[in-house]
């Protein structure tokens, strides 16, 4: 199966024709859905019709009721069945989508290091909202545009002036399912928005906790959480008013339909009525039609009790699209380590002033070069464009040949030692081999001795890194970049916060790790900066 492209500028397609887009590869599958939800009407005359004749027959002879009584059965277990079918083939459709959806966002998210609140609110509440757009909605919007149309049809081979009523009483209905559509778009847009802004400031406070408890702000958080909290109450609830309202209206005028029908019946069978029709009902004609009149509007009502699901999907759009995707040319880089040229390189995030500008530097094969300069000079960013972490504004990169722009990254081929270590729950060991899943045991081992990491690494450390030194961390790091096997080092402030004797033990681990590989280094220290073969002040 061939995926559509789902990446687009927001403001360049609506948030309907994104969704049909997106859709699309699964064509077939929300055709099937769709046929089923139609295929209910089958059943449903089988019923009304079964149950009609059974009355009329019973009259006469109980055993003649009897075979239309079971056709009034068999109708309602195929009934239940087609339902589960159109449930169960709905799920797999929205589950499908849901898949294809989410991943692009990983892929974006990830790929890009474009994380943000707002984007990480999408890839959870976002993909959601498509579930019931996808699985319900969709196949019932079939449903609602033909098969009412086709029992009005079938109504019409027992009772002409019915069908015409009922196709009448089909205007208003549709007319009042528009104006509630219409009403709880906007409220469903903003309500979305809300969620988005309470899950951001909730995300962004939970990782600010530190400083929050440190300068007392417990209080003052609460209350920004909870006013976030009472907007998104008072817009669902705005949301919820206008649901309760449109189904209201739509009982309502479903309701009217069906007593006019009733009272059409009446009259005929009672030759009371007050002007002339060209028919005259009988009693099997009568309630066929009476029991086939809720029929016709429930397609619709099922649709509008949807309905909101529609909004949600529609309202969460706009956070689900990605950009363009890049197409990359990735380059497996040598065994040897590989010479790198930095020509007129320009690191800028978003709106903001560019943190580099214009950075020119040749690094020879195995060299060891010492970025320097004060914080917020740009060293570590320019460790970060070779991870895709930065973006690479204007210039170029070229590794070995490689051009960067071309390649995106080089995250998997590259040894990184970063100056927080990331710490993921599970034992020593497995966090170093992170660096490489497939390293055996024999290698793990070796890198954490040449690291300078002793002791048993089947020991449990949690995700803050419990039970680690801050020395033991960098030493972490560095026995990641060993056991690595790669031609590039990058190290970012190995010997940041160490005292002077855990710092000049770490030297050493240093340039055991450097050996055989082209490094680059961003450093405050001189002690580093020393053993570089090459200082770059930034």
């Amino acid at each position: 199966m061939t995926s559509a492209p789902i990446n687009a500028s927001s403001a360049a397609v609506t948030p309907a024709a994104w969704l049909k887009q997106v859709a699309a590869p699964w064509r077939r599958l929300t055709t099937l859905a769709g046929l089923l939800a139609v295929a209910d009407v089958v059943p449903a005359v089988g019923f009304a019709a079964g149950l009609a004749m059974a009355i009329s027959s019973f009259g006469s002879s109980p055993l003649a009721a009897l075979p239309w009584l079971l056709l009034a059965v068999v109708s309602l277990i195929a009934r239940g069945l087609i339902g589960q079918a159109a449930v169960v083939v709905g799920a797999r459709l929205g589950l499908s989508i849901k898949t294809e959806v989410r991943n692009r966002l990983l892929t974006d998210l990830f790929g890009r290091g474009a994380r943000s609140d707002d984007r990480l609110t999408a890839v959870v509440e976002g993909v959601a909202a498509l579930d019931g757009y996808m699985s319900r909605f969709t196949p019932l919007k079939m449903a609602a545009g033909l098969s009412p149309l086709l029992l009005v049809a079938v109504a019409a081979v027992a009772s002409p002036v019915s069908a015409a009523i009922l196709l009448f009483t089909l205007l208003p209905f549709i007319a009042g399912m528009i104006l509630a559509g219409t009403a709880a778009a906007n409220e469903s847009r903003r309500q979305f928005q809300a969620l988005e802004q309470l899950s951001g400031l909730f995300i962004d406070r939970v990782r600010a906790l530190p400083a929050v408890l440190a300068f007392d702000a417990g209080a003052r958080t609460t209350a920004e959480i909870g006013r976030a909290s009472d907007e998104l109450e008072q817009r669902t609830n705005r949301v919820m008013r206008i649901a309760f309202l449109s189904s209201g209206v739509l009982e309502f005028f479903s309701a009217l339909s069906v007593a006019l029908i009733a009272v059409y019946c009446g009259f005929n069978l009672l030759k009371l009525l007050p002007i002339p029709v060209p028919e005259t009902l009988d009693l099997s004609r009568a309630f066929f039609v009476l029991a086939l009149a809720p029929e016709v509007y429930q397609p619709l009502r099922r649709l509008a009790a949807a309905y909101h699901d529609r909004q949600a999907a529609e309202a969460a759009v706009p956070a689900l699209i990605t950009p363009e995707p890049v197409v990359r040319d990735r380059h497996i880089l040598p065994d040897e380590p590989p010479a790198i040229r930095f020509s007129g390189v320009t690191v800028a995030y978003g709106q903001a002033a560019p943190v580099i500008r214009n950075f020119d530097l040749d690094v020879r094969p195995g060299q060891i070069v010492a970025l320097v300069g004060a914080s917020g000079s740009g060293k570590s960013s320019l460790l970060h464009l070779f991870l895709g972490l930065s973006p690479l504004t204007a210039g170029e990169i070229e590794v070995g040949g490689a051009r960067l722009s071309r390649a995106g990254d080089f995250a998997g081929q590259i040894a990184w030692a970063s100056q927080a270590p990331v710490v993921v729950p599970g034992t020593l060991g497995d966090n170093i081999r992170l660096a490489d899943p497939s390293a055996c045991p024999g290698r793990l081992l070796v890198a954490a001795g040449e690291a300078g990491l002793h002791g048993d690494l089947d020991r449990v450390i949690d995700e803050r890194g419990g039970g680690l030194s801050g020395g033991e961390r960098r030493r972490l790091g560095l026995a990641r970049a060993i056991l690595k096997r790669a031609p590039i080092l990058l190290l970012d402030e190995p010997t940041a916060n160490l005292d002077p004797a855990s710092e000049e033990a770490m030297l050493d681990l240093i340039r055991q790790a450097t050996r055989g590989r082209t490094t680059l280094i961003a450093t405050h220290s001189a002690a580093v900066a020393a053993m570089a073969d090459r200082v770059v002040t930034l």
